[in-house]
């Protein structure tokens, strides 16, 4: 049993909101008169008389106790005082339970509110009008929605302060049916709504929203008479605006005979939200001229739409007039200012903004981080994340999912690591931008398998995080499990148009051409074929695929653009057809198309893989002459390779030397291939040196350097080759090739040994080998090898094409194409092995390995062996 002490005097605390004005702060309770011992031993007395007066006048002391208790905002002794009225079964009045109720929804006190409705429960059946508001306003405030609907049905009598309390907690809850719901339910009581109704039933309308129920609202509005309030008013503009009627929010504005602050910034806000950001500025003019004096909310609206205009004029007047108000110092405004100067790429006043703001928040770090990521610097947002850190100043999830996006620019795996690990310990880790932020960044650092694992960790997961690992595995090469993963995910989730987009490019690298079919398909049943990258997402597949009359069927099916031109340019350019990209540059042109670098680049690529030299040289001088484009280094680039593959390699190195810009390694590297062509080694040889001056990572020009020395016989350099790249910590991607058969896509790895038709597979390749020494034909046993060191074609070839192939053929029927897509290049050997096959079986083979499609067909390649000459 608990013991009550006597206290001397009780101090009521000044923001009790349960004193009446007059009370004074030195108000002193009188000694409680309550002895429990004297009071349990008349409870049990035999003398029911004695019984009932003496327990008659305890319980008026102890129910007047606790409601002095209450307006002193003493919880924890009306809770104790509260549990022993009910151990020794003293009957609590209604005014004491709406006392402790009302002072649990103050304090915020959720358990000790549910202990007082536990005990009000087991007191009584039917709830008082003056009980159940009390309960269902602490219920609503602690968004206990289950608890508040079970009180609102225990009430005896219900007035309109019951119904607007709960309809205004399911709406803040998001339920906003079920709050539409019980409002009708009101009018069908007979209860008639009043200015707190209207508000609160109208911003549900906005917020699901539902114009045509709005609409009905508005109705009741006039037909209750309240098309005069203000507060009504206002509502029903910000529920028009919500709903995107902005022309029947200003006719409500225009209409209105007062007005205050919030009914100007409602309707400014509202024209901003649905774009019409001129209209809202022209409003904003008007309220000055008025006069109306703006506020914080105004000038931050305003301060938005001039950087969602992107008019950095505009925008510095206003900088101008927020000074002169004296809103200077605010921090929203300083945060608006410094996201509106980053926004229109002016990162040194949004600098200057944030040096002179006097108290910086999370909110303002996050704004500078975020500029500086909107302006491609992620280094220095990454240093300001780290200043904000010594700052002492906690970040919250969007701080840290900007900071890991600025590690994924930077590839920057450790402080993307150090970013997760304080996700972790302060919990930010939950929150579902943060996980996905975790996804990419992962992904785009090549740690694929974390990326996985932070996915599998991430509970709620929406479509952002199914598109990001589905990116993910496509940019890591691993496009076989990006496709598992879509179908996975479209169980769970409707695909939009970026997760269609990035399993579309999936099925390009892998030339998964009936799983691209069925995507186009669903896109056309869905409606998104036209949504934002879809149409040339799709058109890039079939031309990856090598399915040029479905690209052309899926160009002329839509609203062609520069980019869509440029996929068919890279079609045909990867096939070594200069004649034909010439005529789709020409046909480009006419149809009034300007082209962009990318196009140049493109048909640079062309002429050069066809041999035209005179043509690409044109193309190159009309750049600039014709179509005011300065070249880049990529363009150089271009025309280095078309001069070197040509054999034309001294002029190829004098143009690098005479060029005005500075050579990168991608100019040097389109010299290293021309020299590996023409088998000239000693110029090779100064390339790979300039080339590893700028660049020692990237695996591909080290393969270039070991063909070239493989080709010529140097065994002993293809070993101090495969020396450097351990040296440099850098590993070749096993082998891997993709054929479609029968609408399923088969991976084989180099060196596979455990597919289930791997004998049958290695047995026929075996009889080709065998006819291709008895033709006298180059075969795999004819290349040299040294002993010391695995060919170049085992190490950057891995032949496993030649298994792909074979598989092809084994399980589809006579005449069928076979086309295959593989990871790295196509080695001499297997090169000589499928012109062989594909004049044997009498079929056409397809091959797109990493540099460019190769399309077998009566012993002849498409690209005239080149880069396999002897």
């Amino acid at each position: 049993m608990a013991a009550f002490a006597k206290p001397s005097s009780l101090h009521a605390q000044r923001d009790n909101p349960f004193l009446p004005p007059s009370t004074s702060t030195n108000f002193k309770l009188k000694t409680f008169t309550f002895p429990l011992r004297k009071l349990k031993h008349v409870c049990v007395s035999s003398s029911s008389t004695a019984t009932t007066s003496l327990s008659n006048d305890h319980t008026h002391n102890a129910n007047s106790d606790i409601s002095q208790l209450c307006l002193l905002g003493n919880l924890d002794r009306s809770m104790s005082y509260l549990d022993s009225m009910h151990e020794l079964r003293i009957p609590v009045e209604d005014d004491t339970y709406v006392a402790l109720v009302r002072l649990c929804e103050w304090k915020g006190a959720r358990k000790e509110g549910s202990r007082v409705y536990s005990h009000v429960s087991k007191s009584m059946t039917l709830l008082s009008l003056q009980l159940g508001n009390a309960l269902l306003s602490m219920f609503v405030r602690f968004g206990n929605l289950v608890d508040a609907w079970y009180v609102f049905g225990r009430m005896e009598k219900r007035n309109l302060f019951s119904w607007n309390v709960l309809v205004g907690g399911y709406a803040k809850a998001g339920f906003f049916d079920e709050a539409l719901d019980l409002y009708h339910r009101m009018l069908w009581v007979g209860e008639r709504p009043d200015v707190y109704t209207f508000p609160c039933v109208l911003r549900t309308c906005g917020g699901m929203p539902d114009l045509m129920r709005g609409r009905e609202i508005h109705v009741h509005v006039l037909r209750y008479g309240f098309e005069s309030d203000v507060d009504v008013l206002n509502a029903l503009i910000t529920m028009y605006v919500k709903c995107g009627d902005v022309r029947t929010a200003r006719l409500v504005f225009d209409k209105m005979s007062n007005r205050d602050r919030i009914s100007w910034n409602a309707m400014i806000s509202g024209y901003f939200e649905n774009g019409e950001c001129l209209q809202g500025l022209r409003l904003f003019c008007m309220m000055i001229e008025y006069p109306v004096d703006p506020d914080l909310m105004t000038m931050t609206s305003v301060i938005t739409a001039c950087e969602l205009l992107g008019d950095e004029r505009l925008g510095r007047e206003i900088h101008g007039y927020v000074l002169r108000m004296g809103f200077g110092r605010d921090p929203s405004v300083h945060n608006s200012l410094i996201q509106m100067y980053s926004s229109v790429g002016h990162i040194q006043e949004a600098e200057t903004v944030f040096s002179r703001a006097e108290c910086r928040d999370v909110v303002s770090w996050t704004a500078m981080i975020s500029g500086y990521d909107n302006c491609l610097m992620p280094q220095k947002a990454l240093e300001t994340y780290k200043m904000m850190e010594a700052e002492g100043v906690m970040p919250d999830e969007i701080t840290i999912a900007i900071a890991l996006s600025a590690c994924s620019y930077t590839c920057n795996l450790d402080m993307g690591t150090e970013l997760h690990e304080a996700a972790k310990q302060t919990g930010l880790i939950s929150h579902l931008i943060v996980g996905n932020s975790l996804i990419d960044m992962y992904a785009k650092c090549r740690s694929i398998d974390k990326a996985l694992e932070v996915f599998h960790s991430t509970l709620d997961k929406n479509i952002v995080s199914w598109t990001s690992i589905i990116l993910g595995l496509r940019i890591n090469n691993r496009c076989f499990e990006a496709l598992f993963y879509f179908r996975n995910m479209i169980l769970r989730l409707k695909p939009n148009s970026v997760a269609l987009v990035c399993v579309l490019s999936a099925c390009a690298r892998i030339g998964a051409l009936t799983c691209g079919k069925e995507i186009h398909a669903h896109a056309l049943r869905t409606g998104l074929c036209f949504d934002g990258f879809m149409p040339n997402a799709i058109l890039d597949m079939y031309v990856r695929c090598g399915r040029m009359g479905y690209a052309w069927k899926q160009f002329f099916s839509v609203d062609h653009d520069v980019t869509a031109w440029n996929i068919l340019l890279t079609g045909y350019a990867e096939r070594g057809k200069g004649a034909l990209a010439s005529e789709v540059f020409q046909r480009m042109v006419e149809s009034n198309i300007n082209p962009d670098e990318v196009t140049f680049i493109s048909i640079l690529c062309a002429c050069s893989r066809s041999g035209m030299v005179a043509e690409g040289l044109e193309y190159f001088n009309s750049m600039k002459n014709k179509y005011s484009i300065t070249p880049n280094l990529k363009h150089h680039a271009c025309v280095v390779d078309l001069l070197g593959r040509s054999g034309k390699l001294e002029e190829a190195y004098e143009y690098i030397q005479k060029m005005p810009l500075k050579p990168d390694s991608a100019i040097w590297g389109a010299l290293l291939n021309a020299c590996r062509i023409h088998h000239h080694v000693e110029l090779g040889e100064l390339a790979a040196k300039n080339i590893f001056q700028y660049d020692t990572t990237s695996v591909g020009y080290y393969i270039l350097l070991s063909n070239l020395y493989a080709d010529n016989g140097k065994w002993d350099k293809v070993a101090e080759v495969r020396k450097m790249m351990r040296q440099n910590g850098l590993i070749v991607d096993a082998g891997c090739s993709w054929v479609e058969v029968k609408g399923t896509v088969h991976a084989f790895l180099s060196g596979d040994n455990f597919h289930p038709q791997i004998m049958e597979i290695n047995a026929l390749l075996e009889r080709f080998y065998k006819k291709m020494k008895e033709a006298g034909v180059e075969g795999p046993e004819s290349s040299p090898m040294n002993i010391m060191e695995a060919s170049k074609a085992d190490l950057f070839c891995g032949h496993s094409e030649r298994l792909a192939i074979v598989f092809g053929l084994m399980n589809s029927g006579p005449g069928v194409p076979i086309w295959v897509t593989k990871n790295l290049y196509m080695c001499k050997n297997c090169h000589n092995i499928v012109k062989f096959i594909s004049k044997e079986v009498r079929r056409e083979i397809s091959v797109r390995d990493a540099e460019q499609l190769h399309h077998f067909r009566g012993g002849m390649c498409s690209c005239m062996n080149e880069g396999y000459m002897s």
